[in-house]
């Protein structure tokens, strides 16, 4: 079977390398992690993957006939809702057997300040007139909504450094997984008033959350898009399971064809 994974998660890298380690499995699968190129240093798996987009849904529709996909499988991140958008619509044109990871979101608990907001607009507005330290960890394509508010003190967190190209914003490049003790002694030592993240309902990143909750810190959460519409797993364990049922219906087809 061949089968893409839209990946730009480490669940891409993950499903690919958990694949290849079983020799029966690497046996019955041909994987390729495709990436849209937008992190510089990724961290890339050491089974087969792809760098770049593909040219909309036309372009996805002919890669999967090209290629002659027998499964997609979409573990793009949760606020990467026009790549999941397309891959539903290509999947649809080429009759292509589509799963997407789904992620729970977080779900405030006793001792969280949060405000939520439904776009990065709207975390810029939330943010109010006074200057604050704001701890940012929204992602580098998100940033151009703060412009709007350039009076607070940014410090921006993000996989690859850039020019934030806000007067009072500094980058600090990381990447997760992150821990709470690292996470509350970095909101202590920049002296943080206020976090906006994400809720993108991964392990990785919460320790920020947690730090916010014991430093009584607020949150501006800005919530996840809708999503097109797609059968979806709630881990990696299901998505094996649901390509090896696809490889025994493959098998059967095959058989009663003969």
């Amino acid at each position: 079977m061949n089968v893409l994974i839209l990946g730009g998660t480490s669940e891409g890298r993950r499903l690919a390398e958990l694949l290849a380690l079983d020799e029966r499995e690497r046996e019955r699968y041909a994987c390729v992690v495709s990436y849209a190129g937008r992190t510089r240093d990724l961290r890339l798996p050491s089974t087969p993957y792809r760098i770049g987009g593909f040219g909309g849904v036309s372009g996805l529709a002919s890669y999967l006939q090209e290629r002659r996909i027998d499964a997609l499988v979409d573990v793009t991140h949760p606020f990467a809702a026009q790549i999941s958008a397309n891959a539903v619509r290509a999947a649809e044109l080429t009759g292509t057997p589509l799963l997407r990871l789904a992620r729970l979101a977080w779900r405030q608990v006793s001792g969280d300040r949060w405000h939520e907001v439904g776009d990065m607009s709207a975390a810029a507005a939330a943010l109010g007139a006074t200057p604050r330290r704001v701890f940012l960890s929204v992602g580098r394509l998100e940033i151009a909504a703060f412009r709007a508010a350039p009076q607070h003190d940014y410090l921006i967190r993000a996989v690859d450094a850039f020019e934030p190209e806000l007067p009072r914003a500094r980058v600090l490049a990381a990447r997760g997984p992150f821990e709470l003790t690292a996470e509350r002694a970095l909101l202590e030592r920049e002296g943080s008033e206020l976090i906006v993240s994400k809720n993108s309902g991964t392990a990785a990143t919460y320790a920020k959350i947690e730090a916010a909750r014991q430093l009584r810190l607020p949150v501006v959460m800005v919530q996840p898009p809708v999503l097109s519409p797609a059968p979806e797993a709630r881990s990696l364990d299901e998505i094996r399971a649901w390509l090896e049922a696809l490889g025994h219906q493959r098998t059967s087809s095959m058989c009663r064809g003969q």
